[in-house]
């Protein structure tokens, strides 16, 4: 009989978190991206139900999950999986993350590496790139750009198609409707003081990674800046397995589903014989 779906809630110390549950065997703990939910890891989560039981949390400050007034931080996140973890009574978990949700996992795993058995990290974000400043300050501007200056951009087309701009313009109004619907994730990426984002970097610290496995999805069809951040997480991680998703474009759990369920069960299997 096939697995079915169990939503369930849980309070914690900082709020309640939601949270999505199917299969039975080898514990795996998903994590979403910034622009997302839970519900991105579904289809993953279905195909590998049979071998594996998944969990996927909703964050706190996103989907279904309280949005409590508290100063976000990746430690906090990292603090709330842990309570979840504990409560679960789930000792030692293998972690899956897709971009902050990356960034979360192997925080999490350099802060209390006894109780994660791998790491399969997707696009992740947090560790330090050639400009990566400049890239916090574009966010920050399409985040905080009015409504109504969008609009008059687009009124413009047959101005700024000469210009080759309409494209750029296009892509900055839909990730700008996108950040209004995740504030939290706003926050954790480039709304806070630049030494606090800078602190919680990983790059000076994955050298301690020694002994847990870790692989890295990236797809080939990713912006150059996402392609960096995952080639310097292998490179921080000397024993890290990067692999390339050649067709692969962003949201990979969702647009490349069975490709990374493959690859993830491919890499937990060889991890357990």
């Amino acid at each position: 009989m096939d697995s079915i779906f169990r939503n369930s809630r849980i309070k914690l110390s900082q709020g309640t978190l939601f949270w999505r549950e199917i299969g039975e065997g080898t514990s795996i703990v998903f994590l979403h991206g910034a622009w997302n939910d839970s519900s991105q890891w579904v289809c993953v989560m279905e195909m590998l139900s049979r071998d594996f039981h998944c969990f996927s949390p909703d964050l706190l400050g996103f989907g279904e999950s309280e949005f409590p007034n508290v100063h976000y931080s990746i430690d906090l996140q990292v603090e709330c999986l842990a309570e979840f973890l504990h409560a679960l009574k789930q000792e030692k978990v293998y972690l899956v993350g897709d971009s902050l949700g990356g960034w979360i996992a192997a925080s999490y795993a350099l802060k209390y590496p006894e109780q994660v058995s791998g790491l399969v990290l997707l696009a992740p974000e947090g560790v330090e790139i050639e400009g990566q400043k400049k890239r916090w300050q574009r966010m920050q501007r399409i985040q905080k750009r009015p409504p109504l200056v969008f609009q008059l951009l687009r009124l413009l087309r047959p101005i700024t198609k000469i210009f080759g701009l309409n494209e750029k313009i296009e892509q900055d109004w839909q990730f700008h409707q996108v950040m209004l619907q995740y504030p939290t994730a706003c926050q954790l990426l480039f709304q806070r003081q630049h030494p606090e984002i800078q602190a919680e970097l990983l790059h000076e610290r994955l050298y301690l990674m020694m002994t847990t496995p870790v692989l890295i999805l990236q797809g080939g069809k990713e912006n150059q800046e996402t392609l960096a951040i995952s080639r310097a997480y292998a490179q921080y991680i000397p024993h890290a397995q990067l692999k390339m998703i050649t067709h692969g474009g962003n949201n990979l759990p969702e647009s490349c589903a069975g490709v990374v369920a493959g690859d993830i069960r491919d890499f937990l299997k060889g991890k357990n014989n």
